[in-house]
This record gives structure tokens, C-alpha cells and sequence, in this order.
């Protein structure tokens, strides 16, 4: 009988520390909704204590799912731990997450301490968490850089006060596979309570030398049986452990014989409504959900999969959720074929919500000949901007070869309406120009992404800016067939969130 992984989704808390990439509590909860769908164990829903928007969506989230552990991230600190408790009240299945740093720079220049002192407050942490809930684990902060003889006493200690799960993280990514595989087999024959089932070992690796699925998986097959992982990868610096890279090698390799809960086939549906939500571009040739994935370009590879796919080819695209015969939406297609497809990727939609962006599908339809996926969940996420005090009500530009470019714009603030004009150095220059004779904020454009969806002239083109203002850096996202019209509309979102 193959081993249980547990596996631990930390993409609406670690995923969520990227810049730009914050979800409001209500995109919260339509991704926790997937997860659970996926078949995720642990939602990791945030860190309560770090503001009242954390503390508010570990509350709502904790509501919206029912079987998955709800866990919440803490220091060791004991208000960090009161603040969680309060935050998981209405979770069904409830975790506290504690931990403290354990490497020897972490003790010297974090917390300006000895090693004895770190184990007493590392056990202090995990029994004032148990006065709260039953399941408890702790993180050793650090562990990667962590001598393991040291790291198997605090192992030892947070396993006697009660942890239930004790997450092993390679926090800098520096750990090659050998090691990393090695201190957790050091770990599971040197502390009794693991041998004894007390509790189970958790990885928890970042990919900063691109080596964070290699170090799970070497994690795994010397005893870890939890991996904290996310959606695409995405996380701090270079982000974390792929969820649908883990979940696909053990699905390939029986040789390992450990099992998860996953449902593969979820896995492409839940790469595109986080891509879409957090407004954060899948690369095309990452692994399992790029776009390139199964795409065969060279002649040989052609020839070898059209005689056997298994030529070149060790995942089946349905196992993972892509299906080559998916409903194509037009303008000829339904309210029912998009909602279809929308429930396909996760998103829910019904009443009016469901009849507005029936209708922004239908205008977009007209411009391209086929709307793909993550065409439609931008539309599905532009209501997202419906509450928007500034809104763009229209843009005119004029450009070309040997004449300078002019942008009238039109704006509603707040119900009241704005004209102005401006010419410029192209005719993203000139918009924006025209944008900042309405506003009257000195602004500093940071950065200006433009990104394709597909390859078709008609696409739909994604903009991702940062604009600076008072001191604050705000990130904004527009979409649009007409490039100029996204540019905008991603500065009008980063206006829309600047601090009053």
C-alpha cells in the first residue's frame, strides 16, 4: 500500500508575498474554493496577525471551505498566536503554524540569542499554540543552513511539547538535493517521535538556485510526508515547490510509491484562475501548466508523437486538465457555453454578474475570432474594477509615420466626468499624459510590462505597471485587444490604489 503525502498549499500566504500580486478577501476565497476542488489538505490562509486584511480572509476562508485543514502562519511569539486562534474560530479543521529561525545566523542576527535559549522559546510556542488547537506545527526557520545535530534537538523538543507536524524549510534555497534528502533521513532516525508516528516531517523549499522541486521530492523519499508547496511556483525571490510539479512526479514515477489527494485533472484549471487573479503571467515553458508544455515543434519530435505520443511525451495533457477538445467560444457561443467553461476554471458565475461579462465576452468575441481561457478569466475578473472610483469612459488617439501623437481621454470620477488632451513621444506617452492632466498627483511610471496571451494579432494584451507616488510603489493590470486602451487602464488601477 503506497505512503500518504499531505500536501500543504501556501499560495494565498507565501505565494501571496510577491509584489503586485495581493488578492482582495473575496479572489481569497474563490482560490481556496479551488484548492479544495483540487484536492489540496492544508490551505495555509494567511498570517493573521500581520493586518486586519490577513486576519479578515483566514476568518471568511475558514467559512467558505469544509474539509481542508485551515492553517494560520505565526512567530513565536504569543500574540502572533492569541491573534491566529481568534482568526481560524470558525474553521472547521484548524492549524496553527509557528516557528522560529534555528540556523546560527539566524540565532546571532535575528534574534541576538543562543541555541539553548531558541529551543525554550521554540517549546514555549508550540504549548501556548496547543492551548488553542490540537494541531500544531512548527517551522525551524533557516533548517537548510541548519547543522543537523542541533536541528534533531529542537526537533526532538517541539515534538515532546506537542507539534504535530514539524516543517523542515530550505528558506534560502540553498540546499542541494543530497543534503536536503540526507538531514531529513538524519531527522527521521535520530528523533524518536518521528519513528513513533508522533508527528511527520514537511518540506518547505524555495526555488532561489532553481532546485526547490528536486529538494521536496529527495525530501519525500527519505520520509517527509508533507510538502508546503504552490500554484506555478510563485513566491518570494524566486518563488516555492510547484504544486502540479510534485503532484505530476509522483503521479509518473510509481517507483516512489507515495500518493497525494490531488486531482490532477484540476491542476490547469487552477494554474489559469491564480495566473488571472494575481495578475501573474505563467512563463511559457514552466513545467506541467506552460503553454509550451506539450507543444512539439522540431520535425523529429513531430514525426516520433504523431506515431506514438509516448515518444515525447510522458504526461497525457488530460491528466492534467488540458483537453484538446474544448467548447471554442466565438460570438456565436452562449451565456451557457461561457459559463461552462468559466465553472471549468473555477469561477462561478450567476444573475448579473454572470450577464456583464456575458456581454464584455460578446464585445471581444467581435474583435477575435476564438476567446481562449485566459481571455475569458480576465473578463470574468474585470467587475474587479466595477468599484473603482476613476473608471477610463473613453480614449481617442492619433498616431502614425511623421506626425505626433495626440490622446483625448475621458474619465469618471466619482460619478462626475473629466475631459483632456496631450500630445507625445508614441501613443501610450500621449494617453498617459492626457491621464495626468486630470490627475494631478506628481507620479513616477517604475515599470511597463506588455505581455501577449497567445500569439494571434488580435489578442488580447496584458500591461503590468508600477507607478510610485508619496513614496508608495502601487502595481497596476490592464487588458485589452487595443494596447493603448491597457496601458490606461493599468495606471487608472494603480491611481485607484493609491493611499488617500
Amino acid at each position: 500500500m503506497s505512503d500518504r503525502l499531505f500536501i500543504f498549499d501556501t499560495t494565498l500566504r507565501d505565494g501571496e508575498q510577491v509584489p503586485g500580486c495581493q488578492l482582495n478577501t473575496v479572489e481569497k476565497i474563490q482560490v481556496a474554493k479551488q484548492l479544495e476542488a483540487l484536492g489540496v489538505d492544508v490551505i495555509e490562509a494567511g498570517f493573521p496577525i500581520s493586518s486586519p486584511g490577513d486576519f479578515n480572509s483566514v476568518i471568511e476562508i475558514s467559512k467558505a471551505v469544509t474539509w481542508p485543514t485551515i492553517c494560520a502562519l505565526t512567530r513565536a511569539v504569543q500574540k502572533d498566536i492569541d491573534v491566529a486562534a481568534e482568526a481560524l474560530q470558525f474553521a472547521k479543521h484548524k492549524r496553527i503554524h509557528t516557528g522560529i529561525g534555528t540556523s546560527d545566523s539566524h540565532i546571532k542576527y535575528k534574534f541576538n540569542s543562543n541555541r539553548e535559549e531558541i529551543i525554550e522559546r521554540a517549546v514555549a510556542a508550540v504549548k501556548y499554540a496547543k492551548r488553542y488547537v490540537e494541531d500544531v506545527e512548527f517551522y525551524a526557520e533557516d533548517a537548510g543552513r541548519t547543522d543537523n545535530e542541533y536541528l534533531a534537538r529542537v526537533v526532538d523538543a517541539v515534538v515532546k511539547a506537542g507539534a504535530t507536524v514539524v516543517n523542515i524549510p530550505d528558506t534560502t534555497g540553498y540546499c542541494l538535493p543530497q543534503e536536503f534528502g540526507a538531514k531529513i533521513k538524519y531527522l527521521m532516525e535520530h528523533v524518536d517521535g518521528l519513528s513513533a508516528g508522533k508527528a511527520i516531517l514537511s518540506t518547505h523549499c524555495h526555488n532561489d538556485l532553481g532546485m526547490a522541486t528536486a529538494n521536496t521530492i529527495a525530501g519525500i523519499m527519505n520520509g517527509a510526508r508533507q510538502a508546503e508547496v504552490t500554484i506555478n511556483g510563485i513566491g518570494e525571490r524566486a518563488g516555492n515547490t510547484s504544486l502540479e510539479e510534485v503532484a505530476m512526479i509522483l503521479k509518473c514515477h510509481k517507483g516512489i510509491d507515495v500518493d497525494t489527494n490531488i486531482n490532477t485533472q484540476k491542476i490547469y484549471p487552477t494554474s489559469r484562475l491564480v495566473s488571472s487573479l494575481m495578475n501573474m503571467p505563467v512563463q511559457p515553458n514552466k513545467a506541467i501548466v506552460g503553454r509550451n508544455a506539450f507543444a512539439h515543434s522540431s520535425g523529429i519530435h513531430q514525426d516520433g508523437v504523431l506515431k506514438n505520443v509516448q515518444t515525447y511525451e510522458i504526461i497525457d495533457p488530460k491528466d492534467v486538465g488540458i483537453d484538446d477538445n474544448a467548447i471554442v467560444l466565438t460570438a456565436r457561443s452562449g451565456r451557457a457555453a461561457l459559463k461552462h467553461r468559466l465553472s471549468v476554471l473555477g469561477v462561478e458565475l450567476e444573475g448579473e454578474r454572470l450577464d456583464a461579462t456575458y456581454q464584455e465576452f460578446l464585445k471581444l468575441a467581435d474583435k477575435k475570432k476564438e476567446v481562449n481561457d485566459d481571455d475569458i478569466l480576465m473578463l470574468a475578473g474585470a467587475d474587479r474594477a466595477a468599484a473603482h472610483a476613476i473608471k477610463l469612459d473613453y480614449l481617442q488617439v492619433t498616431t502614425g509615420m511623421g506626425v505626433k501623437s495626440v490622446a483625448c481621454i475621458g474619465l469618471d470620477i466619482a460619478g462626475e466626468k473629466f475631459e483632456a488632451s496631450a500630445s507625445g513621444n508614441g501613443p501610450v506617452d500621449a494617453a498617459i499624459k492626457a491621464l495626468k492632466n486630470i490627475i494631478k498627483r506628481h507620479t513616477v511610471l517604475k515599470e511597463f510590462t506588455i505581455q501577449a496571451i497567445s500569439k494571434g494579432s488580435d489578442d488580447v494584451g496584458k500591461v503590468h505597471m508600477q507607478v510610485e507616488y508619496d513614496g508608495h510603489v502601487y502595481y497596476g493590470f490592464g487588458a485589452n485587444t487595443d494596447i493603448v486602451s491597457a496601458s490606461v487602464e493599468a495606471y487608472i488601477d494603480c491611481i485607484n490604489k493609491f493611499k488617500k
